[in-house]
Order: C-alpha cells, then sequence, then structure tokens
C-alpha cells in the first residue's frame, strides 16, 4: 500500500484554517467560502460534495467563524451522517452535530417531551409490521408478507406526505399514485394501525419528526431553545427530502437564512417514500439571494463512464431532466463499457462471476467491484454463480459493520490484550500492532488463509480479516502506534460508524447502492420490464427509473458492464428485450431523440437578492432554444422546458380546456397500449397542457406547439384535431408503431 493511500485513510489533520481549503477545486472552495447566507450547491455524481460541505463546516470552524455546538448537520442515512462525522474529525472539527433527521428529531424529542408533554416519551417502535398485520386483522384482511410489506410502505409514505387516513384516498387520486389495495381499505387499515398505537402508547419513526414539528409550533419557547442552540444548518442529498422533513426544517431555520442545502435532481431515485426534488429546484425561488454552486468535475469515473451517464440523462425528459448537470471527467481515459446479451439468467450471471473472476485475477480487489441490480429477489443466481466460481461476496444490507457479533467479540478480546500489555501471553513473539492484532484475532477465527466458499463462516472470516487489514494501515500512517492507540481508532470509528472495508464482491440492490462506487461495477438485468420495472407506468415514474440507472452507471470508476438476457430460464422463450434506456447508447441502437443542450457546467451564481423572474426559476443553465420563446400571457422569455411547451410561465393563469386535455389524456393511453410503448413517446403531458390551452383547428396552429413537430402531425394530427373539434376518434391504423 502506498504513503498515498495512507494518508487518505489516516490523513493527518490540517495545522491552519487556511490548510483545510487545500485540494479544493474552484468551485468546492467556494462551496467552503460561501459560510453564510442561503447557499445551494448543485452537485452531480461523482463531483465531491461531501469534501466540499464537510472542509466548509470545517473551515468555519477552525477559522472560529462558526461555532462547532451552533452546526447541524443533516443527512439521509446513518452511514452518510458517520461518514460526515469521521471526515470533519479527520479535519479538526470535533463537536459538530452531523445526524439524519430521524436521529436529530428523537434527540430533541426525547428531551423536550417532559416539558412540552409530561411524562416519558411513548416506547419508540422498532418495527411496525407486525402492528400493520394486527390493524389489517381487524379490518378482516389477510395480508401475504408483500402485501404487508406494501401496506406498510404505503402508510410511511401517507406520513411523511402529511396525509392523515381519511384524506388518504382523495390523496392517492390526486397523485395518481398505484396504491396496492383499494384506497379505501387502505385508509380503514391506517386508521386502525394508529389507534393500535394510541391504545399501546407507541410511536414510529414518522410519528418522531411528526411530534416534533408539533412541538416545535405549539411551543414558540421550545422553538425559540432550539434555534437558539443551532444556527447554522447544512442538509446533504436535498433532493430527498419529504415535506415532513422539509417542514421540520423550515421550523429548525426559522425567519433565519444561514441554510446550505446539497443535491442533485438527478439523483432523485426514492420518490416512492415522499422525496422530492422540488424543494432543491425550488430553492432560487425561496431564497432569491442564495448563492448556488455547480460541481460538475467528476473524480470518480473515467471519460467513458461519464460519457455514457450524460448520454442516458440526454434523453430524460421532466422538470429534473431540465435542471441536469453534464459531468466533466477529471481522469484519465479508460476502457470502454461492456455491452453484453445473454440467453437466459443463468448464463448472464455465469458469464458475469467469470468475469470478476479474471478482473480480480488482473488485480482489482474483490470488494472494488459490485454487481447492482433492481431488485433484491435478482441476487440468488447471483450468489450461486460467484460460490461456484469460488468469488466471495457480501450482500449489502447487512447489519452495520460494528454491529457484527465477530467485530464486537473482537474489540473486547484486544481491549482486553491492551490493558494486559506484555503480561498477555498471547502477544509473545508478537512484534509490531499488526502481528499483536493477527495473535489476538486468531483466537476468534482468524486465520492466514480464508475458509473455502461462502456462509457465516466465511463472513465471518471477512469481518476478522477486515480488522488486520485496517491493523497494518494504521501502523503504516502511524509508526509506532501501539494496541491501545488502535483499541481508540476503533472506538472512535464505531463511534462515527467509520467501517473500514470487507473485502468481498457486493451484491446489492441500485437503491442501496446510492452514496457508494466501485472500480468495477456490472449492471445486470436491464431488460424491459425491470429497467425500467413493470410497474412504472407514467412518464414520472418511467423518468425515476432512468435516473435509478444513472444511479448505478456512475458508481463506477473504471470497469462498467451493461448486460441482459433473452429469457429467465434456459430453454425459454427469447422475448425479453433489452431495457429502452439503452435504446442509442449500446451499438447498433438508435436513441428516442436526445434533448438539446444539457443543464450546463460548473460554476458559481451569488443571487440577486431579489425575486427572480419566472425565465430564471432555475439552478441549472438551460437549454439554450435557436430563438426566444416569449409566455404568451405576461411576455416574459421562457427557458424553461415544460414552460416553453405551454408557451406560458408555470405561474400565470392556465385557459386550459380541462375536458379537453382529460380526452386527449384517455386517447394517448389507448395509442400507446396500442403501440406498445410508454405513453410520452406519444406525447408528453407538458405538451398535452399545451395543445389544451391552445385548441388548434388546423395543421398550422397545432404543429408549431412544441412538442408536435412535423412526424407526429402526419402520424397523430388528424386524430388531435379532431378531438379538438369535439369529434369521437377511432383506433386508427397502425403505422409501424411509437418513436425509436
Amino acid at each position: 500500500m502506498t504513503a498515498a493511500t495512507h494518508s487518505t485513510l489516516f490523513p493527518q489533520v490540517p495545522e491552519t484554517p487556511d490548510a483545510v481549503l487545500d485540494g479544493l477545486d474552484p468551485e468546492q472552495r467556494e462551496v467552503a467560502l460561501a459560510l453564510h447566507g442561503p447557499v445551494c450547491v448543485l452537485a452531480g455524481a461523482g463531483t465531491g460534495k461531501t469534501r466540499a460541505i464537510t472542509h466548509r463546516i470545517a473551515y468555519g470552524v477552525r477559522a472560529g467563524i462558526l461555532q462547532p455546538a451552533s452546526i447541524l448537520a443533516v443527512t439521509f442515512t446513518n452511514r452518510a451522517a458517520g461518514e460526515m462525522r469521521g471526515r470533519l474529525r479527520q479535519l479538526g472539527a470535533t463537536g459538530v452535530q452531523a445526524r439524519t433527521f430521524h436521529s436529530a428529531a428523537l434527540r430533541q424529542l426525547q428531551y423536550f417531551w417532559p416539558k412540552a408533554v409530561g411524562g416519558e416519551l411513548p416506547r419508540l417502535l422498532e418495527r411496525k409490521v407486525q402492528l400493520v398485520a394486527e390493524a389489517a386483522a381487524r379490518c378482516e384482511l389477510r395480508l401475504d408478507r408483500n402485501e404487508l410489506r406494501d401496506v406498510t410502505s404505503e402508510i410511511e409514505w401517507a406520513k411523511v406526505t402529511q396525509t392523515v387516513p381519511a384524506d388518504y384516498p382523495a390523496a392517492v387520486a390526486k397523485t395518481r399514485r398505484d396504491a396496492p389495495r383499494d384506497p379505501a381499505v387502505l385508509s380503514q387499515i391506517y386508521s386502525t394501525y394508529e389507534q393500535l398505537k394510541r391504545d399501546r402508547s407507541v410511536i414510529d419513526f414518522e410519528d418522531v419528526l411528526l411530534l416534533t414539528v408539533g412541538i416545535l409550533q405549539d411551543r414558540h419557547d421550545i422553538a425559540d431553545h432550539v434555534r437558539g442552540q443551532y444556527q447554522h444548518f447544512v442538509v446533504d442529498e436535498y433532493q430527498d427530502v419529504s415535506p415532513l422533513q422539509q417542514r421540520l426544517l423550515d421550523l429548525w431555520v426559522g425567519d433565519r437564512d444561514d441554510l446550505c442545502v446539497v443535491g442533485d435532481a438527478s439523483q432523485t431515485i426514492y420518490s416512492f417514500t415522499g422525496a422530492t426534488p422540488d424543494h432543491l429546484l425550488n430553492f432560487r425561488t425561496r431564497h432569491p439571494g442564495a448563492t448556488v454552486v455547480k460541481l460538475v468535475r467528476d473524480y470518480r469515473s473515467t471519460p467513458q463512464v461519464v460519457h455514457l451517464a450524460n448520454g442516458l440523462l440526454s434523453q430524460a425528459r421532466g422538470k429534473a431532466a431540465d435542471h441536469r448537470l453534464e459531468l466533466v471527467s477529471q481522469r484519465d481515459k479508460g476502457p470502454e463499457p461492456v455491452y453484453a446479451e445473454y440467453p437466459d439468467e443463468p448464463h448472464e450471471a455465469e458469464a458475469t462471476a467469470r468475469r470478476i473472476r479474471d478482473l480480480i485475477a488482473a488485480g482489482v480487489p474483490a470488494g472494488e467491484i459490485a454487481v447492482l441490480y433492481r431488485v433484491n429477489s435478482q441476487s440468488e443466481v447471483y450468489e450461486q454463480a460467484l460460490a461456484d466460481a469460488g468469488v466471495a461476496y457480501q450482500l449489502r444490507g447487512a447489519e452495520r459493520f460494528f454491529e457484527r457479533a465477530e467485530v464486537r467479540e473482537a474489540g473486547t478480546a484486544l481491549r482486553g490484550a491492551a490493558r494486559a500489555g506484555r503480561n498477555d501471553s498471547l502477544l509473545d513473539g508478537a512484534e509490531g500492532l499488526p502481528s499483536q492484532v493477527r495473535a489476538v484475532l486468531s483466537t476468534k477465527g482468524w486465520t492466514t488463509r480464508p475458509p473455502a466458499g461462502s456462509g457465516a463462516v466465511r463472513d465471518r472470516w471477512e469481518s476478522l480479516a477486515a480488522l488486520v487489514r485496517l491493523a497494518e494501515d494504521f501502523e503504516a500512517a502511524k509508526p509506532g502506534a501501539t494496541l491501545t492507540d488502535l483499541v481508540r481508532e476503533l472506538d472512535e470509528r464505531a463511534a462515527a460508524q467509520h467501517a473500514p472495508t470487507v473485502q468481498g464482491v457486493t451484491l446489492a440492490s441500485l437503491h442501496s447502492a446510492k452514496g457508494l462506487e466501485w472500480d468495477a461495477v456490472f449492471l445486470v438485468g436491464l431488460n424491459e420490464g425491470m429497467m425500467p420495472i413493470a410497474y412504472a407506468r407514467t412518464d414520472e415514474q418511467v423518468e425515476e427509473e432512468r435516473r435509478l440507472l444513472y444511479v448505478g452507471v456512475t458508481r463506477a470508476r473504471l470497469h462498467l458492464s451493461l448486460s441482459w438476457s433473452l429469457a429467465r430460464s434456459p430453454g425459454g422463450r427469447a422475448s425479453r428485450r433489452p431495457s429502452r434506456f439503452l435504446n442509442g447508447l449500446r451499438p447498433g441502437s438508435t436513441a428516442l431523440g436526445a434533448r438539446g443542450g444539457a443543464g450546463g457546467g460548473g460554476g458559481i451564481d451569488r443571487g440577486t437578492g431579489r425575486a427572480p423572474a419566472a425565465a430564471e426559476r432555475t439552478e441549472a443553465v438551460e437549454p439554450t432554444p435557436r430563438r426566444p420563446v416569449r409566455c404568451r400571457v405576461c411576455g416574459r422569455t421562457l427557458t424553461d422546458a415544460g414552460e416553453m411547451k405551454l408557451m406560458r410561465c408555470e405561474e400565470c393563469p392556465s385557459d386550459m380546456d380541462e375536458a379537453l386535455y382529460g380526452r386527449l389524456l384517455d386517447w394517448r393511453a389507448g395509442q400507446a397500449a396500442r403501440l406498445s410503448q410508454p405513453d410520452y413517446c406519444v406525447f408528453t403531458e407538458k405538451t398535452l397542457m399545451a395543445i389544451a390551452e391552445a385548441v388548434p383547428s388546423t395543421e398550422g396552429e397545432l404543429v408549431v406547439i412544441a412538442g408536435v413537430g412535423n412526424r407526429k402531425l402526419t402520424r397523430f394530427g388528424a386524430d388531435v384535431l379532431a378531438i379538438c373539434a369535439g369529434e369521437t376518434v377511432g383506433e386508427g391504423s397502425d403505422e409501424g408503431g411509437g418513436e425509436r
């Protein structure tokens, strides 16, 4: 291992505040120096957003501008919060609170509950599934395991969107959400679940946020207390906040503006949980004077991977796509992405395992390789293939490293050996820290050679081997370090959840891979029906699936493989097709039609302090039209793609014929079904809205509406004009399918 690697694992604390800024690129440095006022960081994948915001906090603390105890940094996972705490510790910024939304709210709730409500806080329900099952049973319904999971998720969605049981059916209709059961039935289960919680004096994780919001809203003295403690807020992954989390954040911040948010609309992949990128996309509207910094220098991936990622988003549609960032790789050239087609899933898995084995033989560490799939049920065939190939693997989503039984046992043994020192016979003849650690852990199952095969024994060995490697790295970075020093380092890492790397190929779903990266990534099962998933029906759902694939692509640093199979089982009918998202990217395919320019490069916009005009309401540089398009209501120049289709600002009054719009939607659904294409391949919803507002009566009036054009005029113009005239339209003829 090189000295550079050692310095990365155990970096020296910067000696001065200015040294904290060393190594930052111009945009990252701008983030670090923007210590006051609203700040919005639009950070593409691999552009160093965590580095930028942790250096911002550390610089403010080390320079004496920010007090550590006055800063609250929130993110969405314990792993991300732990990584943030670990980095701040390495930068010499201790005492900063870096937590998830839930843990920060729970801490406040536990502290203020006796004063606000009285008595002890109700017990926190760790898993709500059992109680949901009981609620369903009381409604005379028996749900299987999958139905129970779906209903539980639906209740969670309702709560984070602040929807009460009585309003749930209307909320489903308004959002066009696919409910797993009849909304009225789900409303009844939801109501019964809430009653059961009250009867048993328990709360769930969503209640933690709801109750904290309630206390801060009702008790101004408590809200003032919280705002007196925290004056500076940093929110990571801001594209994933739910309406409930945003409400809590608003109450924390109050009428101040020391708020820094970081996010990327192109990585919004959790809308099914209530997350929405609207808060990120509308940040400049809410905070007209905000400094907006765009990070587009990609330090993670090669130009070949970045080119594929940019190409994937170039065909995207919708508001998030309008604000996408075009990444610019900062790395040397690498191998081209590999596209592979296989006759069936077992062949795909076996070939993937062989290629992984070859990469490991070529020097790529197993821990730097990942196999990513759309749903967890796809993992089994890859587990078997890797085991047959003799390749160790780990399933993402298992318990945290420092909570594993073998790691806790190892920590206890190392702590005892450190206290005993040379009086411990285990250490006889063990010279140097790594040798001492190997000697101690040999009593817990560590051996010089890994056990054969996979399973629990191999998992235990991998955990202990990770501790041995950590000791080797620690001693190389800090010559002369003792066992006591290592135990202290382990305690600090455990407190920050800063785990060492376990050496094994990672198997993970695309959702759980968010925020991670590997040298080599295999994206498997990229078939229609799986990517996008079959139940993604609306334009918005399909676009979220595209973003999910984008997240998968941008996990790769160097090697990237994309594969699909023509049948599920050997001998099955080869009826499957590769994902539509690969059209125009994989060799021999044609794109559906790429958009114009991308959302823009990096840079800094310090804000004007005035409310932006409709044409300016964007945090990224919009595609530049060939000639100005003006709002037909107020006359302002439009740059937002959606507004350009409507020919008006979003907030300008609409004169849309609602009945006509409904008929157009029904007609589009029929056309899409007939052509076996997604709805948006006929016309996007924005285009249909524009048609319903303009109500064209001639081909000339129809063709000038953005999103129509000569080709669609020829194919669909007669139908659309007939519908606008109030006529009934038949199914018509099939002229060869939708756009390809």
